[in-house]
This record gives C-alpha cells, structure tokens and sequence, in this order.
C-alpha cells in the first residue's frame, strides 16, 4: 500500500487542484456550505465560522436539501460577505462593494471624487460599478462573483482570485448560477 500523494485538508478550498473538477457525491450540503463560506471569507475563518452557525440555525433542523439554499445563503452572508443590492440602488451597491473591499484593506476607484454625489448615482449602472469593482479587485489578486438572483438585483461575493475554481464548483451545486463580475 502506497501512501496518499498529499495529506487531506479540509480547509483547502480546492486552491490548485486542478485534477478536482466535480462534487464527490458523498459531500453532505452542509460540507459544501461551509467551503464556500471559507472561499467568500478569504483568511477569514472566524466570518465564515459565524455565517455557517447562523446557516445551521437558519436550517432549524431541516433538511438542507429541501431548502432555498441561495436564499438562505444570502441571508446569512449579506453585508458580510455578500451583496444583494436592487440594480436601481447604486448608492447601496457602491457602499456594500465598498464594504466588502474594506475587510481586506482594499479601496475601490470609482473614478469620481465622491461616489455618492447624486449626479454620478445618476450615470452610473450596476453593471458599471461591478465591472469597475471586479476589474480593480483582480489587480489585487481578488475575484469578484455575482450570482442570478432571478429579479432585478444584483447579488454575489468576493474571492481571492486563486478560489476561483473552487466558486465554479461549489457555486452550482449549491443552486447558484455564479460568474465573475467583469465577465
């Protein structure tokens, strides 16, 4: 019997694992649920280890495969490690992007000298102020995800940059439709 090539880590979040392209069907929901919190909480294991517990209470002992998970999911990382902003409310998209940047001491140029000024909030679209995120945040070695919320808002997370394969694993079999923001 040969030894295992590498020692198994839970916390790996799929970082450089190429060869790993599917869910192994016996991961629990819950397992899945707990790596993406740890991959849109980089380096922060304590966020994560908050939102997975509100997500355990969320659940109440139901069963989490009969559940909204999106939904249950957003609620318990929104203004934490999500966003689900309306695609009219730039204001609050700017202030939640802005927020999230924050958590790694990270800044976002938005190009203007003030970003809540009413006329800029007048020009600028979601779609420009996520791409302008993403774009930025790249440079920093970060990936910024946005998910279909169905509706008209916009909704997704941050990443570093090297979890991006990990987000395109766990994201659909968690129920998300999940893409970069710039793309």
């Amino acid at each position: 019997m040969t030894p295992p090539d590498h020692e198994f880590d839970p916390d790996d979040n799929y970082r450089g694992e190429a060869e790993r392209s599917e869910i192994d069907d016996d991961a629990s929901t819950e397992a899945l649920v707990w790596q993406l919190l740890l991959v849109i909480n980089p380096g922060d294991e304590d966020a994560a280890l908050a939102q997975f517990t509100a997500f355990q209470e969320a659940l109440g002992g139901a069963d989490p495969d009969d559940l909204d998970l999106p939904q249950l999911l957003r609620d318990v990382t929104d203004w934490k490690s999500g966003f689900h902003i309306d695609e009219s409310d730039t204001g609050a998209l700017i202030e939640c992007l802005e927020e999230l940047a924050s958590r790694f001491n990270l800044d976002i140029d938005w190009g203007v000298e003030d970003p809540t000024d009413d006329g800029f909030l007048a020009r600028a679209t979601a779609s420009e102020l996520l791409e302008t995120t993403h774009d930025q945040l790249r440079l920093e070695g970060y990936t910024l995800w946005t998910w279909d919320t169905g509706t008209d808002a916009h909704a997704g997370w941050m990443s570093f940059a090297s979890d991006d394969e990990g987000v395109r694993i766990l994201a659909p079999a968690l129920g998300f439709d999940a893409r970069p923001a710039g793309g």
